[in-house]
């Protein structure tokens, strides 16, 4: 049997290999996703969604069918420490941006809002999205191995439906198959740290809480519970899926023994006890086993096979950080896979896949694992961490309350301790500040600026090349819209203003050479877009007469800080430097009729333009915005 033929074959249909897919169909790249599994998610698994993601969601064109789907932002605002839901509260932490100064800093860096989006209602969507745009899925259809050449990679796969086996044969495979990654392993990934450090439970049921938790909206319940070991910590997770009425239970078990009987006697003497009401009427919807892992890739692919997701970065879920990370591994990467099969760069541009997105694996991973280990103190506080009854632990959590100086330094203890929980529960900088040093990145010769603040905690917005760029509010007429609009779209975008013409017509000339779809944008008075806060100027860190080239993911490629007399040479050898090629040359660029099946379109193009044209062709459209 001939194999079956693609340009990428995605392993692994979670946020990794969906989003991989769905962001390869908006770009018109053919693409068939296989997954072992005969469904999607059927469970939550993952669900703080930050605002990065937010915006990537934004760019593939999906962000409001996420909003309409996911509980909003206030409702996730606080994290509570209590002995039940209907017993005592110790404390709470201000979360997820709501507190009222974090919630003013998550209003200035994006035009998103960060949400709760459960894993089992947000895979549908991208899946969907995907495959109305060309992604050809396969339930049913286990990987089992691949081998590579110089010109591709042949999978093989088992149908399990069918019972036979057949090849994909494909210019590039995505691992996103989980933390387990069978294609990590057979592509000898590097990996540092340890699997199984800790084991874990889910248990997904339904109840009505509300009179315990509608007067405290939050995501995340901690419940200080004697036998609990969550991650080693000596307390149950009770978290909310869809307020108020379903939820899931995080508890804990000795990996060294390994998981209890899950039965649904087991599983509801669990709910009771971390809910604290035997009355309340409860129906048990799942339960699995799981293990925390410290695990990182030290780098993400080999030739032509890259992996993405959990496949790279394995870690509690302490910061909300897991599908967040996996999803903009797959926007950074999808768009130079884009370059790299069509032509218009170099294959070393996928180097900087490696180069970007490694460093920031790692950096989650120990963030998540650090989570964990501070949230000792708070039991600390009330010496809870020790081996003791039930009866003692109540004791010494009733002993707060006395008029002593020591339950005065223990109720002070505990309320340090609750509040340095900021570092998981609003950690806007992990987040957002995301600077990139690559080949895809061009240096202007100036200095790190640094941080003026914890930049665990605090997002600080830089138009530096290879930050995010900055988000201010800009007008368009009537239209309200955000300098992260004018790029994405799967293009390169020039950003200038007042005086940087020069630029503008520098982007023309590279659009032409290149194959490349390059947006220009001019803000200013009288211009297309207009800075009516003024914000944007305080931001932009160039002179008007300045540049900007802004990548298909919105980070800053290049920066001038004012215009030059050799534009055009300057902005082509910064070009030619980022696509890979030794000298400012395209070669010819695949236009969206040449595409397997005629599916999607060229780089940037809307649907009923014209295609732009080959190098050394008639000269395409450098397009105004839409």
């Amino acid at each position: 049997m001939a194999a079956v033929e693609t340009d990428v074959l995605i392993v692994g249909s979670g946020p990794a290999g969906a989003s991989a897919a769905l962001a390869l169909s908006t770009y018109g790249i053919d693409n068939i996703l296989v997954t072992r599994d005969g469904r999607l998610a059927d469970t939550p698994r993952a669900h703080i969604t930050n605002q990065r993601t937010m915006e990537v969601l934004r760019d593939l064109g999906v962000e409001q069918d996420v909003v309409a789907k996911a509980t909003p932002q206030h409702l996730m605002g606080n994290t509570v420490f209590c002995t039940s839901l209907a017993g005592e509260e110790l404390g709470r932490v201000r979360s997820w941006g709501n507190a009222p100064l974090v919630q003013a800093e998550h209003e200035l860096a994006s035009p998103t809002r960060m949400c709760d989006m459960p894993q089992h209602l947000l895979e549908p969507i991208l899946v969907n999205a995907a495959i109305e745009r060309g992604t050809r899925l396969r339930f049913h259809t286990a990987y089992t191995s691949f081998e590579q050449d110089d010109h591709g990679v042949t999978a093989t796969v088992d149908d399990r439906l069918r019972g036979d086996t057949y090849q994909i044969r494909a210019k590039y495979l995505i691992g996103a198959d989980g933390g387990r990654s069978r294609v990590a392993e057979h592509a000898g990934l590097p990996m540092r740290g340890h699997m199984g450090v800790a084991g874990s439970i889910n248990i997904v049921f339904r109840a009505d809480l509300s009179k315990y938790v509608a007067h405290r909206p939050a995501t995340l319940y901690w419940v200080l519970a004697p036998g609990a070991t969550v991650g080693g910590i000596g307390a149950g997770l009770v978290r909310c899926v869809r307020p108020w009425n379903e939820w899931l239970i995080v508890w804990g078990y000795d990996v060294a023994s390994g998981p209890p009987d899950l039965t649904e006697d087991y599983a509801l003497s669990v709910v009771r006890k971390l809910v604290g009401d035997d009355e309340i009427p409860v129906t048990v919807t799942s339960t699995s086993a799981w293990t925390v892992n410290e695990m990182y890739a030290e780098r993400y692919s080999n030739r032509r096979v890259l992996c993405a997701g959990d496949a790279t970065h394995r870690h509690p879920p302490s910061n909300g950080l897991g599908s967040n990370t996996s999803i903009q591994d797959s926007y950074n990467l999808a768009w130079k896979l884009k370059l790299v099969l069509d032509g218009t760069a170099a294959p070393s541009l996928l180097d900087s896949y490696d180069a970007e997105r490694a460093p920031i694996g790692k950096q989650v991973v120990e963030r998540a694992n650090k989570s964990i280990v501070e949230t000792a103190p708070i039991f600390e506080a009330l010496d809870g961490l020790a081996p003791q009854t039930p009866e003692q632990l109540h004791r010494n959590i009733a002993a707060r309350k006395s008029d002593t100086p020591e339950a005065a330094d223990q109720r002070a203890r505990l309320r340090e301790a609750i509040a340095r929980k900021v570092y998981e529960f609003n950690a806007h900088g992990v987040d957002l500040n995301h600077r990139y040093t690559s080949s895809a990145v061009i240096p202007d010769g100036t200095a790190e600026p640094g941080y003026d603040r914890d930049p665990e905690l605090h997002y600080q917005p830089t138009t530096r090349p290879g930050a995010k760029l900055p988000h201010a509010w800009l007008t368009a007429g009537t239209r309200n819209l955000s300098t992260l609009d004018l790029g994405g779209q799967g293009r390169f975008t020039l950003i200038t203003g007042i005086g940087g013409q020069c630029w503008a017509d520098a982007a023309r000339l590279a659009g032409k050479e290149f194959g490349l779809d390059i947006a220009t944008a001019v803000i200013g008075p009288g211009q297309e877009y207009e800075d009516p806060y003024g914000d944007w100027a305080r931001l932009r860190e160039i002179a008007e007469s300045g540049a900007l080239l802004v990548r298909p993911d919105n980070h800053v490629a290049f920066r001038s800080f004012d215009n030059a007399e050799d534009a055009a040479g300057i902005l082509a050898r910064a070009l030619g430097r980022l696509l890979g090629w030794e000298r400012p040359e395209a070669p010819r660029v695949r236009s969206g009729s040449e595409s397997r099946h005629g599916r999607g379109r060229p780089l940037g193009q809307p649907s009923g333009a014209a295609p732009f044209a080959p190098p050394g062709t008639t000269e395409g459209p450098t397009r105004p915005l839409d």
